[in-house]
């Protein structure tokens, strides 16, 4: 399965259940996540999608290392089913 079609499914999946999705991208600041999940009441989550088995990048993960010291909850999700797990948990 390819990044974007697991990046759909999980996005489908979280509006259904109330997440606001956005696609985030920054003028100033290379290798953000891809998505940021806004659940009710502010829980927000980071997501980088990767293709199965695929890691960030080094610069990718640096970000993500920068986010988490600020207290952001950050996943990497590399296929449909844990993209689930991760919305229902957070739910």
């Amino acid at each position: 399965m390819l990044e974007k079609e697991i990046e759909a499914a999980v996005g489908r999946y979280a509006r259904d259940r109330g997440f606001l999705n956005y696609k985030f991208t920054s003028p100033n600041r290379s290798f953000v996540p891809d998505r940021i999940f806004i659940a009710k009441g502010g829980k927000m989550l980071f997501v980088e999608f990767k293709a199965p088995g695929k890691k960030p990048t080094v610069m990718q993960a640096r970000e993500h290392d920068r986010l988490r010291e600020q207290g952001c909850r950050i996943y990497v999700i590399d296929s449909v089913d844990d993209g689930k797990a991760m919305i229902d948990e957070n739910c």
